[in-house]
């Protein structure tokens, strides 16, 4: 059986039968690591590791997920849940189509792709080095919980735990190594975040 997607769908269709298989939802990254798997030609298939890679991919992805939101939404087929840590199909429920739609600015950047356009390596810099000081509360919790792939529930959590996986991801993402250094950078905030809630 060829699980490859089907090439003439456009990426909203392609993401709408894969959240049609997973009733629980995905993550952006779980979409992502689908999306390649199947040989999806609308995202890149490059390493995101690559902070303009990384960017163009999570905003082609999310403008598609903003478009079929609408589109289900318009249709009182269903309604779409979008965050980076849940993107999941919901039954319609009548009203709230005009409330999403009037009151996001994150839909407004998605859908304009001249975000996508004119958005530099400089820019994403300059994002992902603001990402934590925006993040508060539980959301920088979950945030880094998911940076180190514990955000599924699957174990429990303790600091001990959490530091085994810090060693992985460092040792894995190390400048010495190959890794990226700001996303080692990332790895000790997240780390820092953690103890927090952990200690």
């Amino acid at each position: 059986m060829n699980s490859d997607l089907d090439p003439s769908l456009d990426l909203s269709d392609q993401l709408l039968e894969l959240l049609r298989g997973a009733p629980e939802g995905l993550s952006e990254h779980q979409l992502i690591q689908i999306l390649k798997a199947r040989h999806s030609t609308h995202i890149p298939h490059l390493e995101l590791t690559d902070k303009l890679v990384l960017f163009r991919t999570h905003f082609l992805i999310f403008n598609a997920l903003y478009r079929l939101r609408d589109r289900l939404n318009g249709s009182s087929e269903a309604q779409l849940s979008i965050s980076p840590l849940c993107v999941q199909l919901l039954p319609y429920v009548p009203g709230t189509a005009a409330v999403l739609s009037e009151l996001d600015p994150l839909r407004d950047y998605y859908l304009d792709l001249k975000n996508l356009r004119d958005t530099t390596e400089e820019d994403v810099e300059r994002l992902l080095a603001s990402f934590w000081t925006r993040m508060q509360g539980s959301e920088e919790k979950l945030a880094a919980l998911e940076l180190f792939g514990l955000h599924n529930g699957s174990q429990a959590l303790s600091l001990a735990v959490i530091k085994q996986r810090y060693r992985q991801l460092v040792s894995q993402h190390h400048p010495d190594r190959g890794g990226s250094t700001s996303r080692l950078q990332s790895i000790n905030k997240a780390m820092e975040i953690l103890q927090r809630y952990y200690s």
